[in-house]
């Protein structure tokens, strides 16, 4: 999986910590529903938190850098995730998608390590927003923001259902703040949540057992299909 070139410190910059602890904040309520026994960040810089999920077991770290992915699972940035299927009940990508040149196969791969039933959090910078030009002009141009309804088809085609997707955030960097966890139709991130699909169950066809009865009459209500 090829890494874009990128200005290592953006997202350690205080704008984006600031925006990023808003997404936090907006995604919290719905993620502290989530149980299982383990779950997956997947960042871009190695100071980002996890979220307090008292549901959920453990935690497995990681980010991804130029020279692949790091944390408490090392691997090189051509290879994939380094899981079994359906490893986690949780999966959260913090602007994972804006770093790679291929975001489509991430989301594979995250699609391929998350349990059925399982949640898949996306956040990023929205690219209509007042922090569309101020990223574009830390990054020198050489990273894409993502719109949320691309990525939210992708997931649906990967076999996921998108349950919430909601702007967050100032609506530019060093704007004022907004109400905590609140909803902002110009905040300059996005928070989207799906959810992957159960497996259906193939239901059985139960034939009704022979029944075997004396010469005679048979009982009242019987089929003769029954009988042998």
């Amino acid at each position: 999986m090829r890494m874009l070139h990128r200005d290592e410190r953006i997202y350690t910059s205080a704008p984006l910590r600031q925006l990023a602890d808003e997404q936090t904040r907006a995604m919290l309520p719905d993620m502290q529903r989530s149980a299982g026994a383990r779950a997956l960040s997947l960042g871009v810089s190695a100071d980002s938190e996890t979220p307090a999920l008292p549901l959920i077991g453990c935690w497995v770290r990681m980010w991804i850098a130029a020279d692949g992915y790091h944390g408490d699972v090392c691997a090189t940035p051509d290879a994939p995730l380094p899981f079994m299927d359906e490893a986690f009940d949780v999966v959260l990508l913090r602007h994972a998608v804006e770093v790679v040149a291929q975001p489509s196969m991430l989301l594979g791969e995250a699609m391929r390590v998350l349990a059925p039933g399982g949640v898949l959090v996306l956040t990023g910078v929205h690219p209509l927003s007042g922090w569309a030009p101020w990223f574009y002009w830390r990054t020198h141009g050489l990273q894409v923001l993502r719109f949320p309804s691309q990525l939210g088809k992708q997931l649906e085609h990967l076999g996921l259902q998108v349950e919430r997707t909601r702007r967050v955030g100032r609506a530019w960097p060093g704007g004022a703040a907004v109400q905590s966890g609140s909803f902002n139709p110009c905040g300059g991130g996005y928070v989207l949540m799906a959810r992957k699909r159960c497996r259906r169950a193939t239901p059985l066809r139960i034939l009704p057992a022979p029944l075997r009865v004396a010469r005679g009459s048979l009982p009242a209500g019987t089929r003769r299909s029954t009988v042998f």
